[in-house]
């Protein structure tokens, strides 16, 4: 696919997707979305990448839905996702309840994490909030925004907000569509690390390069799914699987290389054990 709106890449474990529409401060649209989801779906498929990062170019992380969009919407009588019929299914498979619209991140191998180095408004705050980890820049503005517009909590949005911060919080942020800065969101719990801009994506590139080197991807894989499974399922439920997965991953080969580092001493190298690449970034 040519890329316009996103750029790829990927090196030492970790894929970079970057929102790129800088002059809109990275706006969502239907081709934005489009390439996202085949941004994923190359790192999805490269055992190479054991981390994604999402970011946004320039001074944003994504504004929300574009402007020219939402009048569109009016045009066409209602809601129009501006995507083809046949889109990239990253994500898809592992479970029927993941198979929608930003809710295939919950099916991903790989852990993400959001590099939120400005505004994130409206389905922008949806992205980060499915990604599993959110580092944020000092004073970076966030709403929910919908309220605003006349619409409902997108994307699912008001089942995950009270999941990640509690059912208050979540119901004031989601009622009130106001302007939030990172540091809030940080105290919220919303945000891992606020960081000055400057230090933003450094900050962000060591924490996923550390995590694709010491961290066996079987173990992110499976406590991704045990995670965004176990929300669903009771406890005893979870403890059973939990015993399942302990008995196949200890006949792997991560298992081995975690073992042979705590007995050496040294840290695990789980990029070692499979350092190729099934293809170039972009390709």
């Amino acid at each position: 696919m040519e890329l316009k709106v996103t750029r790829y890449e990927a090196g030492e474990g970790v894929a970079t997707i970057t929102l790129s529409r800088p002059a809109r401060l990275n706006a969502w649209t239907g081709r934005m979305h489009t390439e996202y989801r085949w941004c994923l779906q190359q790192a999805e498929a490269d055992p190479a990448v054991r981390v994604i990062v999402v970011t946004g170019a320039g001074r944003g992380f994504c504004a929300g839905a574009d402007a020219r969009a939402l009048e569109g919407h009016i045009e066409k009588g209602g809601y129009d996702p501006g995507t083809p019929a046949e889109l990239p299914r990253p994500g898809f498979g592992l479970r029927p309840e993941f198979d929608r619209d930003f809710a295939y991140h919950f099916g991903l191998s790989k852990a993400t994490i959001a590099a939120i180095n400005g505004p994130a408004a409206g389905v922008g705050l949806v992205l980060a909030c499915f990604c599993d980890i959110r580092f944020a820049a000092a004073g970076a503005k966030l709403t929910t925004a919908h309220g605003r517009l006349g619409l409902p909590a997108e994307y699912g949005l008001s089942w995950l907000l009270p999941r990640l911060i509690g059912l208050s919080p979540a119901m004031e942020l989601l009622l009130s569509s106001r302007v939030f800065l990172a540091e809030e969101a940080e105290r919220l719990g919303l945000v891992h690390r606020v960081l000055p801009a400057e230090e933003l994506m450094p900050a962000v590139r060591d924490y996923a390069r550390r995590l694709a080197r010491v961290i066996a991807p079987s173990s992110i894989r499976e406590t991704r799914r045990q995670v965004y499974t176990d929300l669903h399922r009771d406890i005893g439920t979870a403890v059973d699987e939990s015993g399942r997965l302990l008995d196949e991953l200890t006949r792997g080969p991560d298992f081995r290389e975690g073992v042979a580092a705590l007995l050496e001493k040294r840290e695990p190298d789980f990029l070692a054990l499979n350092p190729q690449r099934i293809a170039p970034p972009g390709s």
